[in-house]
């Protein structure tokens, strides 16, 4: 067993992390020499069980492993590889090995994180998916959790500006969660990186997440929460942002929503309050990261044949409508209004919502 086997190895063993690693090599200098040793020797550095643990590894754990990361097309980086992400390095009980579909880069050092609730409203997925484009645009890459609801529209977010995305799982590669982002991932390591610093076949158990979420934030320079109950997940990692010494910024929401609960509790503890992305990137001296430029996808002023489906366009924003509303700000009959809405959806610029409101897209 040679020192990179070792330390995936330990990775398979419950409750070995980088801190009983460091402990083990003070002792036995290199990874591989962890095995070789009796346990009568590894007792007492690590108690009764992980010492038995330990002396008595299957290495056929080891070979399943390896196997099926190969299969998958993973590589598989420890932390003391020259390509580990080096913000990683420097928080406290940093993973042993990461497993990665796709490519961490330099790049990646300029990182944000952008995390929210599974069941966000409109607002909340619409704000992460927008900031996430506009910090990507900037050179920003953007990291969340890839799980439903905000995690997954600030990867689509970032992939629509063709920037670069890190989604971090709590779960083994056999066990792509949520299952329906799947196809996500595989979007995401064309242009980033899918990593997980559990072992293949780990299932998504609740217990797994908070470790993901250290990982979110300590992939990043700082956390921006776009909505969260009170009891949100998302919470968990402005936390862990905090202790890492990360940037901890948050949307102000409504006062009488379940769902911003957490985020206006957020800024009534002193998280920074963000209305733009420019609030991201002045707090952390980033305002002048332009490393590329992503031009609009749709010219506005272009889009609309006729004068009077602009004029409609122009009454329609980020926030919901509603037909009798745009009647009445457009002077133009309900019947107009509806031909115009109509031609405005087949060209994709705005979408439908319940109750007969419209957004743009």
């Amino acid at each position: 067993m040679n020192n990179f086997e070792a330390l995936v190895s330990l990775n398979l063993i419950p409750q070995i992390g980088s801190v009983r690693l460091g402990q083990l090599l003070k002792y036995f200098q290199e990874p591989q020499a962890i095995f070789k040793a009796r346990a009568q020797d590894l007792v007492p550095l690590l108690g009764q069980r992980l010492g038995e643990s330990i002396a008595s590894f299957d290495v056929k754990c080891l070979e399943n492993d390896l196997a099926l990361a190969k299969k998958s097309g993973l590589k598989i980086i420890t932390c003391f590889d020259q390509d580990y992400p080096q913000l990683l390095k420097e928080i406290p009980g940093p993973p042993i090995v990461l497993y990665c579909l796709g490519q961490i880069t330099q790049a990646d050092n300029l990182a944000i994180g952008i995390v929210g609730s599974r069941r966000a409203s409109l607002y909340g997925l619409n704000n992460a998916e927008k900031f996430a484009a506009q910090l990507s645009a900037r050179g920003i890459t953007i990291v969340s959790g890839m799980a439903r609801g905000v995690d997954t529209y600030a990867h689509r977010g970032a992939l629509k500006a063709k920037g670069r995305t890190i989604a971090v799982m709590g779960s083994g590669f056999n066990y792509i969660y949520p299952a329906e982002n799947a196809d996500l991932a595989q979007q995401i390591s064309t242009c980033g990186a899918v990593i997980s610093e559990f072992p293949m076949e780990t299932k998504p158990l609740p217990g797994n997440f908070p470790r993901r979420n250290r990982l979110i934030s300590g992939l990043s320079l700082g956390v921006l929460i776009t909505e969260a109950a009170r009891n949100s997940g998302a919470l968990i990692t402005s936390d862990f942002a905090l202790e890492q010494g990360r940037e901890v910024f948050a949307l102000p929401g409504r006062i009488d929503s379940v769902g911003s609960m957490g985020t206006n509790a957020l800024l009534k503890q002193g998280a920074k309050i963000v209305t733009c992305c420019d609030d991201i990137l002045e707090e952390l001296n980033l305002a002048t990261a332009s490393m590329k430029k992503v031009e609009p996808a749709v010219n506005e002023q272009e889009i609309a044949c006729g004068k009077e489906e602009s004029r409609l366009y122009e009454y329609i924003t980020q926030q919901p409508v509603a037909i009798d509303d745009l009647v009445q700000k457009s002077s133009l009959s309900s019947s107009q209004v509806l031909s115009l809405i109509l031609k405005l959806q087949f060209k994709k610029l705005i979408k439908a919502l319940p109750g007969k409101q419209y957004m743009r897209n």
